[in-house]
Order: structure tokens, then C-alpha cells, then sequence
């Protein structure tokens, strides 16, 4: 079996849909399955090494307060000649991109299987012109053989799409993600270390954990609050912390080497405001196997991840005054702190990556069984 994972998102910067996609090529390797990535060059000069196979060009978008990619290919033989060479059995799409998913699909011999990863909840424009998703639709139902949503709420756009559906959450590598991971010694004294991490957009909203924490920080002197992450609203961000002489704020860009787990073991409190459009919360899940408690904005992603668990604390979309009580909970309560961090990394043992590979590849022949009409 040879599968090509195919991207619609630049890999020239970190996200959530690119460590999905290496995560699963790693799993692939050790199982001996053969695979290479597909994906767009944002830039003139762009190399990943002889796995990762640039087709097409992505181009930056701004959508729905978050940041996205129009890719399109310019030389369509490149693509026939692409697939041609490399006869890919499966191509697994990760979202979908246009009109370059199109494109590839057309010149495919392959099974098409296709994971949705976006939420589109709280999107106005989709709201409404409902029409702009029926091209999605039109081109799954003519040339797709299987789609995995991250989550529940996923599949709702497809519902009725008439091949297989599945849900397969996103993985965790327990070995990159998990509480024995070195803290960053610069950070380690008598503060109470918050973390955010995410891209500084709108969706994410960091604003409101800016709010919650100027009230924090004049409770309690021995709060930091480390962000880590880049975007579009970064420059906003240090404003509002400088007019309101925040002092202990550390804005860390995107980690050394794009590395984040040893901020997680840093941290004492993550906190995620993601105010609209999350379908699983990686970020959450890295947090609970780092051993660490989470207070989050209830959105419907997070919402569907955390259900019934108890590392977490959910708060209302955009209610910063009620995220500041949920910190000052766990501020004063570490021993709280302690026992939810030990639930959270309990429940993360689930989203291994070696568990959601498993499925992913019985989703594969599942469908391929299917498809022959077996």
C-alpha cells in the first residue's frame, strides 16, 4: 500500500492539519506503509526533503477571522505527471482547498479518501450563502470514497454524502507530549506560568485571556502569562499589554525550532479562548498529555473533546470575567491543579497516534472493499 497525504495548507509555517499530517506518515513508517506528503509551496524556495512533494501554490487568505489558503496548481501536467510517477493507491486529502483539490482530484486514479478538519461553526459568511459549500459537496459525492470528520459535529456537512463516513479524532504523540518532557529553566521559580498557544487571530482570542489576566494579574503578584504563537493580531496584542502596563507577559513567537512541549511542562495553567470554528482542540489534548489543567472557552469543538471530563474547565465564548474565575480557582488550589492534570493526561492515553493509525488504515480497506463491491 502507497498513500499520499495530501495538504492544503502551506507547510511554511506550524498548525494543527501539518502535525496531524507528519504524525501520521511517522505511524505509517513504522507499520511499513509506504507514504509521501503532498502539499503547497507558499514560497520561491521551500524544501522538506524527499517525502514531501510540492504541487501547486498556496496563497494567504483571511476568512472568518482566521487565516487560510487559496491553492491552485498553474501547470496541470505537473499533477498528471506527479501521480503518474508516484501511483499512489490511496490519496488522503486533509481539508480541501480550491480549486486545487479539484485539479488533483480530476487527474486521480487512486481511492479518495477525505478528512475534514475544519469547523465552520460561527462562520457568517457560510451562514448566509450556504451555496458556497455545495461545490465541496458536488465534488465528495462525484469523486470521494470516504470521509473521516475529526468530530461529531464535522459530518453534519456531509450528511448527506453517500459513501462511508467516519469519525477518527486527531492523535497525540505520548512521547513528544507528556509530563517527563524538560521544562524551560528561565520560567521556573516562585510564578505561576499561564500559557496560551495558538496563532494570534481573531478566532483564537487571545484578547480575552489579555482581559482575564490584567484583573489576575492585580490579584496576584506571582502570575506569568507566556504566549506562544505568531499571526496577524500579534501586533494588537503587545498594544494592549503595553497600554495596560502588563508586566509579566512574555510573547515567545513560535517556540524554539517550532518545538512547544516544553512549554507545556512549563505551565502550571493552559488556557485556550478560542471563541468560534475549533472541531477537536489539539492544543487541549497536548495540554491533558503534558499533565497540565485547562480552562477553555466552550466552544463546539472543545465542548465535543472535553464531554465528560473532568481535567477541564469550560467557560462562555467571549466571558473573560468568567475565565478569570476558573483561573483564580486553580491559582489558589494547586493541589486541584495537581489532580486535574492527572485526569487530563489519564484521558489522552486514548488519542494515541498508534490507536488513531489503526483506524485510519481499517478505514482505508474498509472502503476499498466498498469501492470493489466486496
Amino acid at each position: 500500500m502507497k498513500v499520499g497525504l495530501v495538504s492544503f495548507h502551506s507547510f511554511f509555517y506550524q498548525g494543527g492539519v501539518k502535525r496531524h499530517i507528519l504524525s501520521l506518515k511517522k505511524e505509517f513508517k513504522k507499520r511499513g506503509v509506504q507514504s509521501k506528503i503532498i502539499v503547497p509551496r507558499r514560497k520561491r524556495i521551500e524544501n522538506y526533503g524527499p517525502d514531501v512533494l510540492l504541487l501547486g501554490r498556496s496563497f494567504p487568505v483571511t476568512f472568518a477571522g482566521t487565516q487560510g489558503d487559496f491553492c491552485v496548481s498553474f501547470n496541470p501536467i505537473s499533477i498528471e505527471k506527479t501521480l503518474r510517477e508516484e501511483k499512489f493507491d490511496i490519496l488522503h486529502f486533509h481539508n480541501f482547498g480550491f480549486p486545487l483539490a479539484g485539479q488533483i482530484l480530476e487527474a486521480s486514479k487512486s481511492l479518495n479518501i477525505l478528512t475534514f478538519h475544519a469547523n465552520l461553526e460561527a462562520n457568517n459568511i457560510l451562514r448566509l450563502f450556504p451555496q458556497i459549500f455545495y461545490p465541496i459537496k458536488a465534488i465528495t459525492n462525484w469523486e470521494i470514497d470516504g470521509i473521516i470528520g475529526v468530530s461529531e459535529p464535522i459530518l453534519k456537512y456531509f450528511k448527506d454524502f453517500k459513501c462511508p463516513k467516519k469519525i477518527i479524532p486527531n492523535g497525540i504523540d505520548l512521547k513528544e507530549f507528556n509530563p517527563r518532557v524538560p521544562k524551560i529553566k528561565r520560567f521556573l521559580d516562585d510564578k505561576i506560568n499561564i500559557l496560551f498557544l495558538g496563532r494570534i487571530e481573531e478566532r483564537k482570542g487571545l484578547i480575552y485571556l489579555l482581559k482575564a489576566f490584567k484583573i489576575l494579574e492585580k490579584k496576584f503578584p506571582n502570575l506569568r502569562l507566556i504566549i506562544v504563537g505568531e499571526g496577524e493580531l500579534r501586533r494588537d496584542c503587545i498594544k494592549f499589554t503595553k497600554e495596560n502596563q502588563l508586566k509579566e507577559v512574555y510573547f515567545e513567537g513560535e517556540g524554539k525550532h517550532g518545538e512547544v512541549s516544553p512549554y507545556y511542562t512549563t505551565a502550571d495553567i493552559f488556557v485556550s479562548p478560542a471563541i468560534f470554528g475549533e472541531s477537536f482542540g489539539m492544543v487541549l489534548l497536548e495540554a491533558m498529555a503534558s499533565g497540565v489543567p485547562v480552562v477553555a472557552f466552550a466552544n463546539q469543538g472543545y465542548k465535543e473533546l472535553l464531554k465528560k471530563k473532568r481535567g477541564a474547565f469550560l467557560v462562555p465564548p467571549k466571558d473573560y470575567r468568567a475565565l478569570v474565575q476558573k483561573i483564580e480557582i486553580l491559582i489558589k488550589k494547586p493541589h486541584l491543579r495537581k489532580k486535574m492534570g492527572e485526569w487530563g493526561q489519564k484521558d489522552a492515553q486514548k488519542y494515541s497516534w498508534d490507536r488513531i493509525c489503526d483506524q485510519v488504515l481499517d478505514f482505508y480497506r474498509f472502503c476499498q472493499r466498498k469501492k470493489q463491491g466486496l
